[in-house]
């Protein structure tokens, strides 16, 4: 874990704050913005994210995954061609200690398609700020408490 994105344990300080690099992937820069807006700065009070990473291709986030560290990486399973679905699955076989991975569905009956990925979550599309804001910190809760 690199300096920058320290992750509190559970129950040290009641005004703790994990803050988190995050990776994010679509190849719709549309995706990529409204996830950025809906999540902003601060998706909950004891969560900050200090920076975002965008790629719009798969080749790029393989390769910033194998060279910086990710708290969070949001894979768009909607992206063409070569979705964050099968990406998350790939990034979950090949990469040893992968961050946790939050995948964007099509719909919510996608659900089945997020589990074969592996994923540590899923949010449908549309971007709902307030439900990809509570995935987001329930995820770094759970990483705290491990």
């Amino acid at each position: 874990m690199s300096s920058s994105s320290a992750v509190v344990p559970a129950g040290t300080a009641s005004d703790a704050v994990h803050q988190l690099t995050v990776l994010l992937y679509s190849d719709d820069i549309a995706t990529r913005d409204a996830v950025r807006l809906g999540v902003g700065r601060r998706p909950a009070k004891d969560v900050e994210i200090v920076s975002w990473r965008e790629c719009a291709t798969p080749a790029a986030v393989v390769e910033a995954v194998d060279k910086e560290h990710y708290d969070l990486l949001i894979l768009d399973g909607e992206a063409a061609k070569f979705g964050g679905l099968g990406l998350c699955r790939q990034l979950k076989n090949e990469v040893f200690n992968c961050p946790p991975v939050l995948v964007l569905t099509g719909r919510p009956s996608d659900g089945w398609l997020a589990v074969w990925s592996q994923c540590d979550a899923a949010v449908p599309h549309p971007i709902d700020p307030l439900t990809i804001g509570a995935a987001i910190a329930d995820l770094v809760r759970r990483g705290a408490d491990d």
